[in-house]
């Protein structure tokens, strides 16, 4: 059995005026390949929204760099019109990565034959494989299993991460990868790691790993070395943080936030992201102190 492999979903450090900052961001690289974890940039948790093209290009080249082949890099590269996306994945092409996620169009409501075209132009235009990424709470756009079965079949198309939270949705896209060699499925939900491992998934990218890494890190390595107890232990671990933590508030802000009480270099996201809240603080301290941290 091929083992399975955690991604982070790598945040990006800012700096006090809102510029990235790139030695920060390349420290946190550094946090998750001693941790044993594989890195996604320009996710969700990394604010690729708030980031301009230019930024993007050069925060994927400033990863690469600092992996220097440790690990396996993705990076995001959807955006709302296929064009754009088209371009920045032919810029990641040239940098060299091992995939290109691409989040589903937000913004543009897209039918399922606009989001077959969408895709299938990306994967066309590069030689790195294309992974789908559905998040629909973020986007309003949801790629449907049998959309994903039809873009299975495309020679450049890899696999789908799937952050919709739905276990269901999940299943689908799994017996999606059953039947087409060569499709993967991520999971993207943090709660169901283990049981997307245990199902099949190729592996798992997570946002809350910035948080703990070395948890995530032995969900996965439990698994591969078939200890079952260890692996379901550490996912009750990461599960209950994640409740703790999610019901404060929006994910990917709290995920910053909690990381920044403990490392100031990450900075504050973009605005008009949440801007700190002291009683919010106290709480995500609390928690941070429950786990260990």
């Amino acid at each position: 059995m091929t083992d399975k492999k955690a991604f982070v979903a790598l945040v990006t450090c800012f700096n006090d005026d809102e510029t990235i900052n790139y030695s920060a961001t390349r420290a946190q690289v550094r946090r998750q390949i001693e941790a044993g974890n594989h890195i996604l940039c320009a996710g969700t948790n990394g604010d690729f929204s708030a980031l301009t093209f230019d930024e993007k290009v050069r925060l994927c080249g400033e990863v690469v760099d600092e992996v220097a082949g440790r690990a396996e890099v993705i990076v995001n590269a959807g955006m709302p019109a296929t064009f754009e996306t088209t371009l920045l994945s032919r810029e990641f092409d040239r940098i060299g990565v091992d995939g290109i996620a691409v989040i589903t169009p937000f913004f543009i409501a897209c039918t399922q034959e606009g989001l077959i075209r969408h895709f299938t132009t990306v994967a066309d235009a590069v030689e790195t494989p294309i992974y789908l990424y559905d998040i629909p709470a973020r986007t309003q756009n949801h790629i449907e299993p049998d959309t994903a079965r039809t873009l299975a079949t495309h020679g450049n198309i890899a696999g789908i991460k799937d952050s919709g939270g739905a276990q269901e949705t999940l299943e689908a896209y799994l017996a999606v990868g059953r039947e087409v060699d060569g499709f993967d499925v991520y999971s993207g939900p943090d709660h169901l790691v283990n049981w997307a491992l245990t199902n099949g998934a190729r592996g798992c990218i997570s946002g809350l790993g910035n948080v703990l890494p070395d948890v995530l890190a032995r969900i996965v390595s439990c698994f591969n070395a078939g200890d079952a107890a260890g692996a379901a232990e550490a996912q009750t671990i990461y599960s209950n943080f994640r409740t703790d933590l999610y019901k404060l508030g929006f994910p990917p802000a709290l995920v910053k936030r909690a990381l920044y009480l403990r490392d100031p270099s990450v900075g504050l996201s973009r605005q008009p992201a949440l801007l700190p809240d002291a009683a919010q603080d106290a709480a995500i301290e609390e928690i941070l102190r429950k786990y260990g941290l």
